[in-house]
């Protein structure tokens, strides 16, 4: 079958395209390899012969196609990030944030997360309701990973804009000469602006995650260099930001309309983690993501680019029963919506926790919760993230 994920069918529902392309264990559409079946994709993702560097080879191509003059910051900011680097980069990298994300770490953050959900929803309960992405979802992660890393007032009305341009670097192929324009300049004022922070926390550190990057050291001695902590911070920021705003919102629309699991969970807001974890499952914020072959394996060659439908594996009937049912009792430990192996999302247990915590003071806080209109609009500026542009409900 044709599969054209570019397409409008697609976007407000890409799960019957899904359901048929699992019937066959992969497709060539427009030069890739794509792939929807859970074993296929998981299998991928563990395979380290596939290579997560393609995103830098794609920004160079773009950036020599159609701009003039240098592209430093982006191309050192996507081959020195976590997301874009395989090993041995990725592992000396893993090794030292890995001793900041902690699982303590995170969960130290919930009353500072739980503090900004209770304004947010308090202010919507006000008004009777809310746009709950612009309200709720958008605000939530934004302010709280300006919290953790303590940002200057005079940043923070600056980071939002500059984590939707540079946003732009994970689906470079979609991007135009003034679209590498834009984002060049983001990187360059977002990596001026947090040298300065981390200047200051070098001298004087804190308890903030700058302090923390700054403090974190392998056995052996190594640090990371002021200008990796500089692209930790942004890459928190790029890759964890819409991701939660996505996951707080499909979450919440579907608890809306399958009414049998919204009472359970207004009944019950302990359920909130159950809901989160199905939601990731049920409607991956991330559909999408990319490796590229460096051995053949299969028909696929050295070389191939394959797409991998996380979306998609998340609803295999072989792994997940009645996968098309939102349950939030379900538990499935086995989705894969942070993806799996080396490059699993090193921020996911925040993202997991932050969502939580909206439902849960959602749900305590509003009597009665509901959709006010049937239609809804899914976001159209990024092929991989599957998000709503609003969804207005009344409280």
């Amino acid at each position: 079958m044709r599969f054209n994920p570019f397409g409008a069918d697609v976007r407000r529902d890409p799960y019957s395209v899904y359901r048929q392309l699992r019937e066959a264990p992969a497709h060539k559409v427009l030069g890739m390899w794509v792939l929807t079946r859970h074993a296929d994709v998981r299998a991928v993702m563990l395979d380290r012969s596939f290579s997560a560097g393609l995103i830098p080879q794609l920004i160079r191509r773009q950036a020599d196609r159609h701009v003039r003059g240098a592209m430093g910051p982006i191309e050192r900011l996507a081959t020195k990030s976590l997301v874009f680097t395989d090993n041995p980069d990725h592992a000396r990298l893993r090794a030292l944030v890995n001793r900041v994300f902690t699982a303590h770490a995170v969960a130290a953050l919930r009353p500072a997360i739980a503090a900004v959900a209770e304004e947010l929803v308090e202010n919507a309960h006000r008004h009777g309701g809310m746009d709950a992405i612009a309200d709720l979802a958008a605000p939530l992660p934004l302010r709280v990973m300006c919290d953790w890393l303590a940002l200057p007032d005079g940043m923070r009305v600056q980071v939002g804009q500059w984590t939707h341009e540079i946003r732009f670097l994970l689906e470079p192929g979609l991007m135009t000469g003034d679209d590498l324009t834009r984002v060049r300049a983001a990187v360059e004022e977002f990596a001026q602006a947090l040298a300065g922070e981390i200047a200051q926390r070098r001298a004087h550190p804190r308890e903030d995650l700058i302090s923390r990057l700054l403090a974190a050291e392998t056995a052996g001695g190594d640090r990371l260099s002021d200008e990796e902590v500089t692209f930790v911070c942004i890459m928190c920021f790029v890759a964890g930001n819409e991701t939660t705003q996505a996951l707080i919102g499909n979450g919440l629309l579907a608890l809306l309309r399958n009414p049998a699991q919204h009472l359970r969970l207004q009944a019950r807001p302990d359920f909130a983690k159950g809901a989160v974890t199905e939601t990731l499952r049920y409607d991956s914020p991330l559909q999408l993501t990319k490796r590229v072959a460096t051995r053949d394996v299969d028909q696929i060659r050295a070389g191939d680019q394959v797409l991998l439908c996380l979306g998609a594996a998340n609803r295999d009937p072989e792994v997940f029963a009645d996968p098309d049912r939102f349950d939030i009792t379900r538990n499935p430990r086995e989705h894969l919506a942070f993806g799996h192996g080396m490059h699993g999302c090193l921020g996911g247990a925040l993202a997991e926790l932050q969502a939580q915590v909206a439902l849960e003071t959602l749900y305590r806080r509003a009597k009665d919760l509901r959709l006010l209109t049937d239609q809804h609009q899914w976001q159209d500026h990024s092929l991989i993230v599957r998000g709503l542009k609003h969804l207005a409900v009344a409280l």
